[in-house]
């Protein structure tokens, strides 16, 4: 098997593990630290992913530029290009420090007034230690990139999976002995650390990487920033998708950063299922660019895929809409209560909804980046997050965590509007054929499994054991309809291919 095949099985290792382990660690976590110490732990977070912005991309960057040179076989170019990176990241990593130093002494204290002084010490503290593992993991991050760039995938694929379950232990013994959030943001750093070492041996050692600057040229950084500036915005995107409001609700009433961000976070888990599916095509998108396939080609290909992945985000978001609000309450309801749960549940649910179409459209992004036409979605990416994440302040303002939530998702549906008209009239795809054939079939299973899931979340009992024997017969009818009424004979064929894959695999 191939170093492409390895690294995206272990891709999928990888996402079913975080999800899982997430599952599970969130609720263990939540109870010992409480809901006002995991607060400040996740806004404290997006804090300083907010500043990990700074980056502008150049992991990015270095993955690409490794790879022209290993191509081109140019060793020196190589070394002057990594040095000069290298470069780039010691003045990143001390501006990183300098704007920490900042918010050390000057931000903190005033910008989370609504928290207790114990409280403002508690993140301060979170601050200073993350602050170090942003300026060390910057320049270490680029080592990840060099092995991408030589398609060296499995070591550090590999790797993280090792440093995630370990992680995990570790976490759990800090907690039962006592530890609180400051001790897993310095469990964090460690086995940071320890990654960075680990993979710098290696590159040392088994790819032969040697970083030297042979002569400094600005043409090298403008190369750089040339390529890594859409990528910044992407980056920029994210934050206002998913990290701005926790800054707005920390000022309203940090009360609210814990159900607003265990909403967010089963919201993400939402879109990993289907990004985990759309991810693998952008070599098929690139492919089908290149030979300037029509846009009626790229929409078949969009169809089929959209198809998978709605066929799939259906299931999810229709059994968490029927059984959801018994999963958060059995998950952290002792937690957050009743009310808590409720409101985390309809974040999730918000999410979900705003979120389905770009997911469900994912190949979409990958024609985009092929044809190199990302400029105008980041624009209008970024500029109306930045509108829905004002709409959603305002919106916080009286109705909290749920109107935060809100703006984004009005935001993110607006975007949906325009990318779709964008598509239509500048990429050529043909998004009514692709709405037309996405319902194709679906729409009566997907109703007649949720009115008798309806049913089902009546079935009598509180419990785990009756959450899972409600969502397995769901699943069972949803799986049944769905084969039978729903989908067409190209999904069944997949289906029973993977299925003999499977039943060969065992053998």
């Amino acid at each position: 098997m191939s170093q492409i095949k390895k690294g995206a099985v272990l891709n999928y290792i990888t996402i079913f593990l975080t999800n899982v382990i997430g599952l599970l660690m969130t609720p263990f976590i939540l109870s010992h630290l409480g809901n006002s110490e995991y607060g400040i732990y996740l806004a404290i977070g997006a804090l300083v992913g907010t500043i990990s912005l700074l980056d502008f991309g150049l992991n990015n960057a270095v993955v690409r530029f490794v790879a022209k040179y290993k191509a081109e076989n140019d060793k020196r170019g190589e070394e002057n290009f990594l040095a000069t990176t290298m470069l780039l990241y010691i003045i990143i990593s001390s501006l990183v420090v300098i704007i920490g130093v900042i918010f050390y002494f000057f931000l903190i204290d005033s910008y989370f007034d609504k928290m207790s002084p114990n409280e403002i010490e508690i993140s301060k503290v979170i601050f200073g230690i993350l602050i170090f593992n942003l300026a060390v993991g910057l320049p270490g991050g680029a080592l990840t990139g060099i092995c991408n760039g030589y398609e060296d995938f499995v070591f550090p694929k590999s790797l993280n999976i090792v440093r995630y379950v370990l992680r995990s232990f570790a976490v759990v013994g800090v907690l039962m002995l006592g530890g609180k959030a400051i001790a897993l943001v310095v469990v964090d750093s460690i086995f940071n650390v320890f990654v960075i070492v680990i993979t710098g041996l290696y590159l040392r050692k088994k790819l032969k990487i040697t970083i030297k600057l042979h002569n400094f040229s600005f043409t090298y950084i403008k190369q750089i920033f040339s390529y890594s500036s859409w990528i910044f915005v992407f980056g920029l995107v994210s934050i206002f998708q998913w990290k701005s409001g926790y800054w707005i609700l920390v000022r309203i009433d940090p009360d609210l950063l814990t159900l607003f961000g265990i909403g967010i976070t089963l919201g993400t888990y939402y879109g990993a299922f289907s990004s985990a599916i759309s991810s693998v095509f952008l070599p098929r998108a690139t492919k089908m660019s290149v030979q300037n396939a029509s846009g009626e080609e790229l929409t078949d290909m969009m169809i089929k895929i959209g198809r998978i992945s709605f066929i799939i985000l259906m299931f999810i978001l229709t059994s968490f809409i029927l059984f959801g609000e018994q999963f958060v309450f059995l998950w952290v309801g002792d937690k957050l209560g009743i009310d808590g749960s409720r409101q985390s549940w309809i974040i999730a649910i918000m999410i979900m909804l705003g979120y389905t179409l770009p997911l469900v459209q994912g190949f979409s992004k990958s024609v985009l980046e092929a044809k190199g036409k990302l400029r105008f979605r980041a624009l209008t990416y970024l500029s109306f997050m930045i509108l829905g994440t004002i709409l959603g302040g305002f919106l916080a303002l009286k109705h909290g965590a749920l109107g935060m939530v809100l703006g984004s998702v009005i935001g993110w549906l607006i975007i949906q509007f325009i990318m779709n008209l964008y598509f239509q009239n500048k990429i050529k795809l043909n998004i009514i054929r692709f709405f037309k054939q996405m319902f194709h079939k679906m729409t009566l299973p997907v109703l007649l499994s949720f009115t008798m899931g309806y049913v089902i979340s009546y079935m009598p009992g509180i419990g785990w054991l009756n959450f899972i024997i409600k969502c397995s017969i769901y699943f069972m009818i949803y799986s049944l309809l769905m084969y039978y009424l729903g989908i067409i004979e190209f999904e069944k064929e997949l289906f029973k291919k993977t299925i003999s894959k499977l039943k060969i695999n065992k053998k």
